[in-house]
């Protein structure tokens, strides 16, 4: 296994009106990104990884039962076993963020995990859910209206490439979980997002080169672009980049365009942080018990 690895971030409009139903959402943007991961593969990306619930609007800046539709099960739901084969196809790690449902009614913001033969690896179900008004309106962020905290905690996927963590969006803003996955030996770890001008924007690039750095690895931010209505409750920012464990940024994508980037990780740096700054080694996890305590 070769100590360079090609990471491919895509971010994308979405190009559907809010009010058009699901099903054309689904069409539309599925066909988008196929062409997009196509895109990146003859870049020559060897991990690929789409932006959150990429295959709809970010319908969670409203409150509607219709979206509950765009669900689907995970690994046997139709949007898995079609990037499984594109996977295979293409010889590529795919990172796949799409809306979960399990059983009759049960809704997770999940990313499905496929290895470049196509196989499924598992899945990574966001743990931390906002709820939070933004804009004007009655937008925001109402994902406790849509999703189930996740329950299947920091999984590390061992891929043809590298291992791979996966963190989505909201979770960026909590550290244990990213320690977590480097503990667990991941070497890149995904944020796919969905977030807008005037709320987060200044943390954008600051808080996740901080994971990288703390935890020595690479860490691909993932963020949607434009504005999506009939909501236009602000502006996805686009700017997704790869930064490296010393916090350097490889490779940034514009802020309003569709685009595919490619920044290279290389394994032989990750050890040389890590045997620089000996942050695991030097952790003291024996008196961090106050973490997990109910404090007021």
């Amino acid at each position: 296994m070769s100590d360079k690895v090609k990471i491919g971030l895509i971010q994308a409009t979405h190009d559907v009106d809010g009010g058009e139903p699901v099903s054309v959402h689904k069409e539309k943007a599925i066909e988008k990104h196929i062409k997009l991961v196509r895109e990146a593969a003859e870049k020559g990306a060897n991990i690929i990884c789409l932006q959150e619930i990429f295959y709809g609007p970010y319908f969670c800046a409203e409150q509607s039962t219709k979206w509950y539709d765009s669900a689907e099960e995970i690994p046997n739901g139709p949007t898995t076993k079609r990037f499984q084969e594109l996977a295979k196809e293409l010889g590529t790690v795919i990172v796949l963020p799409i809306y979960e449902r399990e059983g009759i009614a049960t809704y997770y913001n999940t990313a499905a995990v496929i290895d470049a033969d196509g196989s499924y690896l598992g899945k990574y179900r966001k743990q931390h859910i906002p709820h939070v008004g933004v804009g004007n309106e009655g937008c925001g962020f109402w994902e406790k209206y849509y999703f189930k905290p996740g329950n299947l905690g920091y999984p590390v996927f061992d891929t043809a490439f590298a291992k791979v963590g996966v963190y989505i969006c909201y979770d960026r803003h909590f550290p244990e979980g990213a320690r977590l996955l480097g503990l667990k030996g991941a070497e890149v770890v995904f944020n796919p997002s969905a977030t807008v001008a005037g709320l987060s924007e200044y943390l954008w690039k600051l808080e996740q080169p901080a994971h990288a750095v703390a935890n020595g690895y690479y860490l691909g931010a993932i963020n949607r672009v434009g504005f999506e209505g009939p909501w236009n409750m602000g502006e996805f920012y686009g700017q997704s980049y790869l930064v490296d464990p010393r916090g350097n940024f490889v490779s940034m994508a514009s802020r309003d365009k569709d685009e595919v980037i490619i920044g290279e990780m290389d394994k032989k740096l990750i050890r040389e942080v890590r045997d620089t700054w000996q942050f695991y080694r030097d952790r003291r996890p024996e008196t961090y018990q106050e973490m997990t305590a109910l404090l007021p």
